[in-house]
C-alpha cells in the first residue's frame, strides 16, 4: 500500500519548476474584495516579493546535505523513510502513554504535515475520546479538549470543572502553571455560542499569561507572545511553524526526527508552490485582461496566496491552480463596480451576468464586453472539467453565485451614489456576499468533488453558515481595519462607519468594539458548523476554516498601509529555507 508521501512525490515534479519566478504584478492593499484601497505607494507587497526572482532553485532548497547534494530520488527514499518511522513511533507511544501521543499528534500539527498522518490521528484520538477522562492536569486536558474538537468530536466544556473554585471561578493557583494557561488558552478559541466556561477561560488564561511575561526569561516569554498572538486554532498552521522550529526544545528523539521531516517537507511544497505561480502567471498573461482593462489591479501572485491558504493540502495542486482563476475574477469585477464604471454600465453588466448570455452582450460597453466574455468562457471551462473527473456539472451553482456577487455589488454601488447609508444590519447582510468568500467556497466545494449530492449542492446554493459565518469574519475584519480617517479613492463602506451613523453619540471605539465581539460571534458560529454533522467533506470544510484564518493576514495593515503580516508570510512560503 502507497504511503501519503509516495502519493505526494507521483504529482511532485521538481523538473518543470523554475529558478525564477518573474511577472509578480504591481501591488495594491490585498483584499478578497477590497473595497477600500488606500492611494499611498509607500510601501507595496510586489516590491518586497522582488527577492523571489533570487529564489534557489527547489533542488538546492531541499538539499539539506552541507557535503554533498542529494539526487531528488535519494531525499525522496529518506523522507518516506523517516515518515514510516515516525509514524510507527507514534503508534506505539500513543498507546503507552496518551499524554505523549497527544503532545506528537499537536507538534504535527503546528508543523502543517499532519496530513501524512491522518489515519493515525483518527485512530489516537477516537480512542481518546471513547475513555476521555478529567483527570490529569491542566495542560493535558486542555490539550486533548482542543485535539478533539479540532477532529470533530463534541467535548463539553465541564471538563475544566476540577480547575474551578466553589464559586466557579478558575483556581488562582493555576497561574504558576504557564505551559497548562498556553493551553487552556488555545482551548479557549473552540468554544460555541454559550459556552460561558470557555469566555471565562479565555479571558482568565490571557490575563495571567500577560502578565507573566515581564517575569519570564526571553524564549519563556517569546512562546507566550506567540500563543497569545497567535492561537493555533484561529492561525495558519504552514506560517507558525517556523515559530514552532525555533521555540520548541524537545529532547526525545521522535521530536527531532519530525522536525526533519517537516524541514524537508516544507521544501517540498515550496518548489509546488513555485511551479503553481508559473502556471497562474502563463494563464493570466495569456488571458490578457492586464492589458485589456488598465484600471485592473494586475495581481496573480496574491490572488494564488487565497488559494494557497485555503488548500493547504499538497495533493491538491489543481485545485489551487483553478481555484486562482475565479478569485482573480472577484478582483476584476469589484474594480470595475468601485473605481471605473458608471452605475448606469453597473446596472447593464449585473443584467447580463444575470441572464448569462454571451449573446446578448452587445450593449454593453468594450471594457465590460471582455470581462463577461472572459468570464463566462473561464466558468464554462471550470464546470466542464469539474463534469469530466467528478461526473457533475457545476454550471447552473457557479453561475448563481456570480450573478449573486454582482447583484451585492451593486446594491453598494447604489448605496454610495445615492450618498445614503444603510442600516448597520442591512449592510452586514449583503457585504456577506460582497465580500466573494461564497463565490470562492463554491468553487472549492466543486473542485474537490467530494460527497456531490443534490442535498449537498441545495444545502451549499442556500449559503450554508458555514460559508455565510466565515464571510462575515472577513467583511468586519476589513471594516474594522478600514474604519480610521484614510485617504481613498473608489467607493467604500464599513460596518463602524454605518453603526456610527446609526447610534448617534457612539464613540468609534464603542463602535470598534462592537465589531471585535461580532467577529468573535462569527467565529463561535463557525466552530458550532465545524462540530455539528453536514453533508460537507473535510476539505471543504477545512478550506472555510483555513480561509477565515487568513483574514488577519490580509487585513492587519501598519501606520503606512501595508501589510506586514501577508508580506511575511509570503515570503516565508514561497522564498524563505527552515533552519534547524
Amino acid at each position: 500500500m502507497a504511503s501519503s508521501s509516495q502519493a505526494f512525490f507521483k504529482f511532485f515534479n521538481p523538473q518543470i519548476c523554475p529558478k525564477r519566478i518573474s511577472h509578480i504584478g504591481h501591488s495594491n492593499v490585498v483584499r478578497l474584495t477590497p473595497k477600500k484601497r488606500p492611494t499611498s505607494q509607500k510601501c507595496g507587497i510586489a516590491q518586497d516579493l522582488s527577492l523571489l526572482s533570487s529564489s534557489s532553485t527547489p533542488i538546492e532548497l531541499i538539499s539539506y546535505d552541507t557535503k554533498h547534494t542529494k539526487t531528488m530520488d535519494d531525499i525522496f527514499v529518506q523522507h518516506s523513510q523517516k515518515l514510516e518511522v515516525f509514524r510507527h513511533v507514534l503508534r506505539n507511544v500513543a498507546d503507552l502513554e496518551a499524554l505523549e501521543g497527544l503532545n506528537m499528534i499537536d507538534a504535527a500539527q503546528r508543523l502543517g504535515i499532519d496530513y501524512h498522518f491522518q489515519q493515525e490521528i483518527d485512530e489516537i484520538l477516537h480512542k481518546q475520546m471513547n475513555s476521555i477522562s478529567v483527570h490529569g492536569d491542566l495542560h493535558e486536558v486542555a490539550l486533548r479538549f482542543r485535539l478533539l474538537r479540532q477532529q470533530g468530536y463534541f467535548v463539553p466544556d465541564d471538563v475544566f470543572n476540577n480547575f474551578k473554585e466553589s464559586n466557579g471561578m478558575f483556581k488562582q493557583a493555576l497561574g504558576e502553571d504557564i505551559k497548562g494557561l498556553m493551553s487552556l488558552y488555545e482551548a479557549s478559541h473552540l468554544g460555541t455560542e454559550g459556552e460561558d466556561t470557555l469566555v471565562e477561560a479565555g479571558k482568565y488564561s490571557a490575563h495571567l499569561l500577560k502578565t507573566s511575561l515581564p517575569h519570564l526569561d526571553h524564549h519563556q516569554a517569546r512562546i507566550v507572545g506567540n500563543t497569545l498572538g497567535n492561537p493555533h486554532h484561529k492561525s495558519l498552521a504552514s506560517f507558525m511553524a517556523r515559530n514552532f522550529f525555533v521555540t520548541s526544545q524537545g529532547t526525545n528523539t521522535w521530536s527531532n526526527l519530525l522536525k526533519e521531516v517537516a524541514k524537508t517537507d516544507f521544501s517540498m511544497v515550496q518548489s509546488l508552490y513555485q511551479n503553481e505561480i508559473v502556471q497562474i502567471s502563463k494563464w493570466w498573461k495569456e488571458l490578457g485582461l492586464a492589458k485589456e482593462l488598465k484600471f485592473a489591479r494586475d495581481q496573480p501572485l496574491k490572488w494564488y496566496i487565497w488559494s494557497m491558504a485555503c488548500l493547504a493540502d499538497p495533493k491538491l495542486s489543481e485545485e489551487r491552480v483553478e481555484l486562482t482563476k475565479p478569485i482573480s475574477f472577484i478582483y476584476l469585477i469589484d474594480d470595475i463596480f468601485d473605481v471605473y464604471g458608471t452605475l448606469h454600465e453597473l446596472i447593464l453588466f449585473t443584467e447580463a451576468v444575470n441572464r448569462w448570455d454571451i449573446a446578448a452582450i452587445d450593449h454593453l460597453p468594450d471594457y465590460m464586453k471582455i470581462c463577461f466574455k472572459a468570464l463566462y468562457d473561464m466558468t464554462n471551462e471550470i464546470s466542464c472539467k469539474v463534469y469530466k473527473k467528478h461526473g457533475w456539472n457545476p454550471l447552473q451553482s457557479l453561475k448563481k453565485t456570480w450573478a449573486s456577487l454582482c447583484n451585492a455589488f451593486l446594491v453598494e454601488a447604489k448605496w454610495f451614489a445615492s450618498g445614503q447609508l444603510p442600516k448597520s444590519e442591512e449592510y452586514l447582510k449583503n457585504g456577506i456576499v460582497s465580500s466573494g468568500v461564497n463565490v470562492v467556497l463554491v468553487h472549492i466545494f466543486f473542485l474537490l468533488g467530494q460527497n456531490i449530492t443534490k442535498q449537498s449542492v441545495e444545502l451549499l446554493n442556500d449559503t450554508p453558515t458555514i460559508i455565510s459565518s466565515t464571510a462575515a469574519i472577513l467583511r468586519l475584519w476589513d471594516d474594522l481595519g478600514s474604519a480610521k480617517d484614510e485617504n481613498q479613492d473608489g467607493n467604500d463602506g464599513s460596518y463602524v462607519r454605518c453603526y456610527l451613523e446609526e447610534h448617534q453619540g457612539c464613540s468609534i471605539d464603542e463602535a470598534r468594539e462592537k465589531t471585535v465581539n461580532m467577529i468573535s460571534d462569527e467565529w463561535k458560529k463557525l466552530n458550532r458548523e465545524l462540530l455539528s454533522p453536514n453533508p460537507f467533506p473535510a476539505t471543504f470544510t477545512s478550506a472555510s476554516l483555513n480561509l477565515a484564518r487568513m483574514v488577519p493576514l490580509m487585513y492587519s495593515y501598519d501606520g503606512n498601509q501595508c501589510l506586514p503580516s501577508l508580506k511575511e508570510y509570503m515570503k516565508s512560503m514561497l522564498y524563505e529555507t527552515v533552519s534547524m
